[in-house]
């Protein structure tokens, strides 16, 4: 019987000491640093943990609930991960922001006093409604005249204060709903309804001894991300271009980031001022001439779900860096390039569209992912750290340091600057480049866009005028950059400021530039520029049976502005697509340089202040007489 206790109080004993070998610790981290993707962000934690000798369990909590499964990485010495867990805690509500309690708690008294003013509502309406079928006198007293004025009196005055209370209380009540109605809207902004629930990542391992352990978790997490723009400030056509490069991050991980250490990285797992290019002429029975008058430059719209709008969406152009969010009003407006493009829409909680630019004007609706809510579990693997196969784009690098051409300042040799921008660090590593914030910064988790300043770059440029006034007849002015290729640029939208005046957006597209990066930047009203066609020279011969029809079309450039400028023209001529269709240039009097490739023309004109440039373009085509020939 001895020896049967003694057995089972061992057994016991072995129970109760692997239990507590693997008893579970909570751990609660603070996000250290983060590396900032195009479209996600890896997220740094660190913490040291006392270990007991043999198995530990680690729970990390509080974490967003956003978190890649496959990126979890865990580093810490001496010590043999067995298995690493990722789940969702939906009975633990995230820390919900402060400033989102204090409207939740107004909108809840503005809600009591609506209650409240429509109770006192409803008892003014029950007061007029007895009031009224009451008002009849009768019984068996004796009506005067005196008695009825009295109860004509009673009535009116009774009736003249409820009515005059129920107005008020109307009003009032209008005024509270109105209230309500912003307090909703500012609360939709900083998060919408859905209980996203709490991450936590568990790592089971094992210890030779007891110790306190450094441990570096690590993981990516969506609904955080970055695109680059810029600002284009020239104050004039003798002065170097200067560039504002500008990260615009959103974090919407469910989780505040305090004093932490960033880095962008360029990795991942109205009237456009974008000049107009020459589309060949072909021309051919049948044919009509390239209409320049479709292209789709710039989209705007408004992006919802079931007739609400979604205030911080992020609309991009599907395989670039192009990208805007949407306002309060879930409104957007984005320029787009010249080739076919697809907008990519994500937003919090709702399923990723994709939908291809074929209008100026496109309405979005987005529809609600059930799925975010679904739990993720992985089971853990080895210490092994992984390489960067997670990024799904490279979408290549980001501006460089100095190069031939280009200086950068810092934010102590800025004078009379009105752009404040924050202390940088770049560092180039073999596939991408990082922009290192310097000191800790804190961004609280939200729906809004934040439109960080890092970098101001002065580049010595070249500027040069072009029009083509079949298309449009203004003169666009365009800053030339040499070398663009040492300064590793992202496409993306630009704003521009001209002689201290903003005229619009324009695209920096690196991707269909060549020799030189050229930058628009917008129409200058000092320089005019017509395009007329020559009735008297647009005539039809017919010889045997061949049919001659020419056009002449006559050009005007003026220079206003104080200083002389330079100027390419450009047009064009048909392009034959077939052997019975000549086309012939007039070069006595058309002097422009003819590619016969594309059957562009152009005009290089030096011109001085406050002069102006007349020339002329004719050319003929010649067809059988049978045949229609479209022509401009």
């Amino acid at each position: 019987m001895k020896k049967v206790l003694f057995l089972l109080i061992c057994i016991q004993f072995s129970i109760s000491s692997k239990a507590q070998k693997a008893r579970e610790k909570i751990i609660k981290s603070e996000v250290k640093s983060a590396v900032i993707f195009l479209e996600n962000a890896q997220v740094n934690r660190e913490e040291t943990v006392f270990l007991s000798k043999g198995e530990n369990i680690l729970k990390f909590t509080n974490l967003s609930p956003f978190v890649d499964s496959k990126s979890i990485q865990v580093r810490a010495k001496d010590i043999e991960i067995q298995a690493i867990n990722f789940q969702k805690d939906y009975l633990k509500q995230i820390k919900k922001n402060p400033e989102l309690q204090k409207l939740k708690t107004q909108l809840s008294l503005i809600v009591n006093n609506i209650n409240s003013k429509n109770v006192d509502l409803e008892i003014v309406k029950e007061e007029v409604l007895f009031l009224k079928s009451n008002k009849s006198i009768g019984g068996n007293q004796t009506l005067t005249a005196t008695t009825f004025k009295e109860a004509a009196n009673y009535y009116g005055s009774k009736i003249k204060t409820l009515k005059t209370t129920e107005f008020k209380l109307k009003n009032e009540i209008r005024t509270l709903n109105l209230q309500a109605s912003k307090i909703e809207k500012q609360i939709n902004d900083f998060t919408s309804n859905k209980n996203f629930g709490s991450g936590e990542i568990t790592i089971r391992l094992k210890s030779e001894q007891t110790k306190n352990t450094k441990f570096i978790l690590s993981y990516n997490v969506d609904n955080v991300g970055w695109y680059p723009s810029y600002d284009v400030r020239v104050k004039d056509i003798n002065s170097p271009l200067e560039l504002v490069y500008k990260a615009n991050l959103y974090q919407n991980s469910k989780v505040d980031w305090t004093n932490v250490k960033l880095s962008f990285s360029s990795g991942n797992p109205s009237k456009s001022n974008k000049v107009k290019e020459v589309i060949p002429y072909f021309i051919n029975y049948g044919t009509n001439p390239p209409n320049y008058k479709n292209n789709i430059n710039k989209v705007t719209g408004i992006v919802s779900s079931s007739g609400e709008p979604l205030p911080g969406a992020t609309i991009t152009i599907k395989g670039t860096t192009i990208g805007t969010t949407t306002d309060f009003d879930g409104k957007f407006s984005l320029e787009i390039p010249d080739t076919n493009s697809t907008l990519l829409i994500n937003y919090l909680g709702f399923k990723s569209k994709e939908m291809s630019v074929n209008s100026n004007y496109i309405n979005v609706n987005l529809e609600e992912d059930s799925n975010q809510l679904d739990e993720i579990v992985v089971v853990g693997y080895g210490t092994k750290r992984k390489g960067s196969s997670k990024n799904k784009r490279n979408i290549g690098t980001a501006l460089t340091g100095r190069a031939a051409g280009i200086s950068i300042r810092g934010a102590s040799s800025i004078k009379e600057e009105k752009v404040s921008i924050i202390n940088t660090k770049q560092v180039i590593n073999q596939t991408t480049v990082n922009f290192e914030v310097v000191k800790p910064y804190s961004i609280k988790t939200s729906n809004k866009n934040f439109s960080i300043p890092m970098r101001i770059f002065d580049i010595a440029s070249n500027y040069q005028y072009y029009s083509f006034p079949k298309a449009e007849q203004s003169a666009f002015l365009v800053a030339k950059i040499t070398d663009w290729e040492k300064f590793n640029l992202l496409e993306a939208e630009a704003n521009i400021y001209f002689e201290d005046t903003f005229v619009g957006t324009t695209l920096i597209d690196t991707r269909i530039a060549k020799k030189e990066l050229e930058i628009s930047l917008g129409i200058d009203k000092n320089v005019t520029i017509s395009r007329t066609k020559e009735k008297d020279f647009t005539t039809r011969q017919f010889i045997g049976n061949k049919k001659e029809e020419s056009r002449v079309w006559n050009y005007s450039v003026k220079n206003n502005k104080n200083e002389a400028i330079n100027i390419i023209v450009l047009d064009q001529i048909p392009i034959s697509m077939s052997e019975t269709i000549k086309i012939e240039l007039d070069t006595d009097i058309t002097k422009g340089k003819l590619n016969t490739k594309s059957g562009e023309i152009r005009w290089n004109i030096n011109l001085p202040s406050k002069e102006v440039k007349n020339f002329k373009l004719k050319y003929a085509v010649k067809h059988p007489k049978n045949y229609v020939i479209n022509l401009d």
